[in-house]
């Protein structure tokens, strides 16, 4: 595995979740869901609590984003860079992320192909719970046989399309190149004739 976490290494995973926590908040992103709802998790992506709180259905996308880039960035660096290397790359890679992610343009990008109509943006909870979920993933890929890796992936994606109609690839394809018949699927309706 490579991957031998110590003390320091949470250190240095505090300040980074403080880093990006603090440039969220300057950006404008609230801490917490605005509707004053302090539960940690939101389950219903169609209500306003989606992206607002600790956990979300969409955490789980983010640990699937920890699964892909650690067999990634494995398949392309693992000759060159070592292990704690790559992960602190790909730590760098989610946070940077999260921080698209919650531009105004991105922002906009999302409402405009996608299911979420309604969203404007994670809070900085959400965004850290999202980052957490990814390390999860990544160290979780780690440590488990590639096989399992791959296989979890794709019974996750389906599980997530299953219920809520949506997943991590489904996203990007969207983000990428929207589909109408998609949405249309996605929001439960008939495609367009």
């Amino acid at each position: 595995m490579g991957l031998e976490l110590r003390a320091h290494h949470l250190g240095i995973m505090v300040v980074v979740l403080g880093g990006a926590a603090a440039v969220l908040s300057a950006m404008g992103r609230p801490w917490w869901c605005r509707a004053g709802d302090l539960s940690p998790w939101s389950l219903d992506i169609w209500s306003r609590h989606n992206s607002q709180h600790l956990v979300d259905p969409y955490t789980i996308s983010h640990v699937l984003h920890g699964v892909a880039l650690y067999g990634l960035l494995c398949l392309v660096l693992r000759r060159w860079v070592a292990a704690m290397q790559r992960s602190a790359i790909a730590l760098g890679v989610e946070v940077l992320w999260e921080l698209v992610e919650n531009t105004n343009a991105m922002i906009e990008r999302y409402r405009a192909t996608t299911i979420s109509l309604d969203y404007y943006g994670d809070s900085v909870i959400n965004s850290l719970g999202d980052i957490v979920g990814f390390v999860i993933g990544y160290l979780a890929a780690a440590v488990i046989p590639t096989w399992v890796s791959v296989a979890g992936f794709f019974a996750t994606e389906a599980a997530l399309v299953l219920w809520i109609r949506d997943s991590l690839l489904l996203n990007v394809l969207m983000l990428l190149y929207p589909l109408d018949a998609v949405k249309a699927w996605q929001m439960g309706k008939m495609p367009p004739p």
